[in-house]
């Protein structure tokens, strides 16, 4: 048996056993291919859209009997436990970095990562930008790759869970990005600087109806990084109504608040209709990041 012929026996075990994707892939062939590769050690930097694209993929090296049944032993623990990739792997790949990741934190996927590399923040982390808070970090992730592509400022990565910031040391130790963030474990923005010229945050804001309705790979990640409803609220926008209240306070006069809220517009829109917001294009649409100036927080 070939790798290919290999993930292409993984894809369909994977799409008869209905499991769920998002965590890193978003089908049945790229999670199947990222799973095979894994196990037999080959380079996972290509991305995996499809066989017919990647020759990198090593489709017609031999895959002898032993590394098949390891294969098959990674594979049954995905279906069978449910849990994303990556907790299985201790790896999850985020443009183009890799990370640890563990249960004890989310699994990286913010789309805030493609505005950091793709050049669409550059006007807010120009000459004058010298401090970057990225909160509710979980695994560092977003710190991690803000600090790779603008090597001249300092990042605080803030997060309420001790677990999840224990997992984030982990990855700034493996990025050798000790000297440059700073991890720091806080309820909110208690407690954090008054001096920021750029929030970053990937909040939990999952609404109450959608987390019910959770598959088990979303519900093997820690509900506190997901749900938004932590108040008792049912919109999702818990936390997000008091991180608007708090941020003004610890930002410069000219920085902005860079906010994920992921299929939420609605519910945000709702709970803030009178905010003046600025939505960025990401691969998975317009309404998905948003910006927030200093100056519409205090309005």
């Amino acid at each position: 048996m070939t790798v290919l012929e290999l993930i292409l026996m993984a894809e369909r075990q994977l799409e008869q056993a209905g499991v769920a994707f998002g965590h890193g892939t978003g089908n049945a062939f790229d999670e199947a291919a990222w799973l095979v590769l894994w196990q037999l050690g080959l380079p996972l930097q290509t991305p995996l859209d499809g066989p017919q694209d990647h020759p990198d993929l090593a489709a017609n090296r031999a895959v002898s009997p032993m590394e098949q049944a390891q294969v098959a032993t990674l594979l049954r623990a995905r279906v069978e436990t449910r849990q994303p990739a990556a907790y299985l792997t201790h790896e999850a790949w985020l443009q183009g970095v890799a990370f640890y990741v563990d249960q004890r934190c989310i699994v990286p996927r913010s789309l805030i990562a493609e505005l950091l590399v793709n050049g669409s923040l550059d006007c807010w982390m120009g000459p004058s930008c010298n401090k970057v808070l990225d909160l509710c970090t979980g695994n560092a992730s977003l710190a991690i790759i803000a600090a790779k592509v603008y090597p001249e400022i300092s990042i605080d990565a803030a997060d309420i869970s001790r677990d999840a910031l224990a997992v984030a040391a982990i990855n700034l130790e493996r990025h050798k990005l000790q000297s440059r963030i700073r991890l720091i474990e806080t309820d909110a923005m208690a407690g954090l600087d008054l001096a920021y010229d750029l929030i970053l945050c990937n909040p939990p804001y999952v609404n109450a109806r959608s987390m019910a309705a959770l598959p088990p790979e979303y519900r093997a990640e820690p509900a506190l990084a997901l749900d938004g409803n932590r108040h008792g609220g049912s919109d999702g926008m818990d936390l997000v109504r008091e991180l608007l209240a708090q941020a003004p306070a610890h930002m410069r006069d000219q920085a902005a608040l860079v906010l994920e809220i992921g299929n939420e517009r609605e519910h945000f829109e709702t709970a803030f209709p009178a905010l003046e917001t600025l939505w960025l294009p990401t691969s998975a649409g317009e309404d998905q990041v948003l910006l927030l100036t200093r100056e519409a927080l205090l309005r």
